[in-house]
């Protein structure tokens, strides 16, 4: 199973970006379903993006237009920027392989503060 190590979280004013990386400890070309879910304090977990392994992307409503969603093979890693960033995208962001939106590996998830 595939270890997923997310960075690149922070504090940023509203209105700023962030680029959060997921590192697989193996290789990702195999890997159909990678993606991004949030939870913020008191919520659900929420899909955010995903990726398969032919570059198809997809968001949730609330990424599209200012989050894109991208992969990177040769180093395994998977990214999210995101830009115009709100108060309300303040949330942990977690890594996932899986299918679809399904997620099998999760990784520890990287903390967005959208404040200013």
């Amino acid at each position: 199973q595939v270890k997923l190590v997310e960075s690149g979280g922070g504090l940023v004013q509203p209105g700023g970006s962030l680029r959060l990386s997921c590192a697989a400890s193996g290789s990702i070309s195999s890997l159909n379903g990678m993606g991004w879910y949030r939870q913020a304090p008191a919520k659900q977990r929420e899909w955010v993006a995903r990726i398969t392994s032919g570059g198809n992307t997809y968001y949730a409503n609330s990424a599209k237009g200012r989050f894109t969603i991208s992969r990177d093979n040769a180093r395994n890693t998977v990214y999210l920027q995101m830009n115009s960033l709100k108060p309300e995208d303040t949330a942990d962001y977690y890594c996932y392989t899986g299918v679809g939106e399904f997620a099998t590996s999760w990784g520890q998830g990287t903390q967005v503060t959208v404040s200013s």
